[in-house]
């Protein structure tokens, strides 16, 4: 397999990230973990061992995912964003960047995943 491997899911809908896990193991893909807080994110990203990021926009009590994408981005690691609506409220340091609409389908998964 080419392309990133170990990825984590920043995402806080525990049953979507479980799909997520569910399409990583199907395109033969690792779970780097998941996080569903900015905080737990950025310390999982301080651990090292992580590929690519599959990174929600919008988390639990109105977060933003902007400085987890600040710190894979100062650490080179590539990320797709998740998204559930426009990508209106994204800030334009990442528009270039790729991103998944949901409801997420294992082909949008794997598209997104090799365009890292």
């Amino acid at each position: 397999m080419t392309g990133p491997q170990q990825i984590l899911i920043v995402e806080d809908e525990p049953l979507i990230a479980m799909m997520l896990e569910d399409f990583l193991d199907v395109l033969e893909k690792q779970s780097a973990g998941t996080a569903d807080t900015v905080a737990t994110a950025l310390a999982r990203v301080e651990q090292g061992g992580i590929d690519a990021v599959i990174l929600d926009l919008n988390l639990r009590g109105g977060e933003k995912s902007t400085p987890i994408a600040e710190a894979l981005a100062d650490k080179g690691i590539p990320f797709v964003f998740a998204t559930g609506g426009s990508d209106d409220s994204l800030d334009p340091r990442f528009r270039d960047r790729p991103y998944l609409t949901k409801p997420f389908t294992m082909d949008g998964v794997a598209k997104a995943l090799e365009a890292l």
